[in-house]
């Protein structure tokens, strides 16, 4: 299946029935009154997070979703059938936008989350409704109130509790590959990863899901490369770990470049807790590996960790940095949420 994370739609709430016109006409009934029935409601739009899904690609190929309109009012005191509502059925993390494409209507964070985007119109009043003791006979019936159109943006972020950032090339995905349950395409050039990939890693007996994003280029921020496009599928994460590629010769530029880069992008993505780690280790010999990992100390400011996706070297304890920085993440949102409630009146 095609991924796609960004995608255009039309949506349209249906109209409300007319109310209706009607006289009673029974046979023995020498004065009948109105007895027009009132129209029914037009149907919703919503949206909704569901299971099994993780791509946008349905709504490339359909981007129309107009609900029903009500059925007009009949005779004999009817109300006319509401419209059907229709569902737009969306993965998890996904946000809604409004059409400038930076309004935020609504943001699917959890399964079975939804959400009403265009209300239908009510229908109108049959002339039951206008017998006054003045006006027995009111000729006259309010007409359905028209439907809601607007054009939305759907775009996708995905859920993961750790994300990794780096230059093309850098081990991304034979980091992802080797601690995890994902299987991407792995190769010895640059932008290997076209799409996201997630994958649930277990360590010490728990588990926690990564993401691995296409390799940022300079100048990513404004559109260069592939990496712009998917920055967002990072921002939810609670910890990022930046990988620099051991064997690179010039090891600050490239750090210095994925910072430079989040900075840029804004949206909290510097500001977030980061583990760097130098990757490829089991390509350089132990000379190699001080020289190198004191050079990343120096353009970092602080402790780098060391591994091979190849060998196993080191992943279990990068693993470990990440799930500490993922359970305090966790606990610091669970304060939060706890004062928050102790605080509502």
């Amino acid at each position: 299946m095609k991924f796609l994370d960004l995608a255009r739609v039309t949506i349209r709430s249906g109209a409300g029935g007319n109310g209706c016109t009607s006289f009673r006409r029974e046979k023995y009934i020498e004065f009948g009154g109105p007895d027009g029935g009132d129209g029914g409601r037009g149907g919703d739009v919503w949206v909704e997070a569901v299971e099994g899904l993780n791509t946008l690609i349905d709504f490339r190929y359909q981007q129309h979703f107009f609900a029903r309109n009500g059925q007009g009012g009949m005779g004999r005191q009817r109300t006319g059938k509401d419209g059907e509502d229709i569902v737009l059925r969306v993965p998890v993390g996904t946000e809604v936008l409004d059409e400038d494409g930076e309004t935020v209507i609504a943001d699917l964070t959890e399964l079975g989350q939804r959400i009403r985007l265009a209300k239908g119109g009510n229908g109108g009043f049959g002339n039951l409704h206008f017998k006054t003791s003045t006006n027995q006979a009111p000729r006259h019936a309010n007409p359905g109130q028209l439907g809601v159109e607007r054009e939305i943006w759907l775009r996708l972020k995905l859920i993961a509790d750790a994300g990794l950032v780096g230059l093309p090339n850098a081990g991304k995905s034979t980091f992802l590959a080797a601690t995890s349950n994902a299987r991407p395409k792995i190769a010895d050039y640059p932008f290997t990863t076209l799409v996201p990939n997630l994958g649930v890693v277990g360590v010490d007996g728990t588990e926690f899901v990564m993401a691995d994003i296409p390799g940022l280029i300079e100048g990513a921020h404004e559109g260069k490369g592939l990496g712009d496009m998917f920055l967002g599928h990072v921002e939810r994460c609670a910890v990022l770990l930046h990988l620099v590629d051991g064997t690179s010769e010039a090891l600050a530029e490239d750090y210095a470049t994925i910072l430079h880069e989040l900075d840029a992008y804004g949206h909290g993505l510097a500001e977030k807790p980061r583990i760097t780690a130098l990757s490829k280790i089991d390509a350089l010999d132990e000379d190699e590996r001080a020289e190198r990992r004191a050079t990343l100390e120096a353009a970092h400011g602080g402790p780098v960790h060391m591994l091979s996706a190849v060998s196993g070297e080191g992943l279990q304890s990068v693993l470990r940095a990440l799930r500490a920085e993922i359970d305090a993440a966790r606990l610091q949102e669970a304060g939060g949420q706890a004062e928050d409630a102790a605080w509502r009146p």
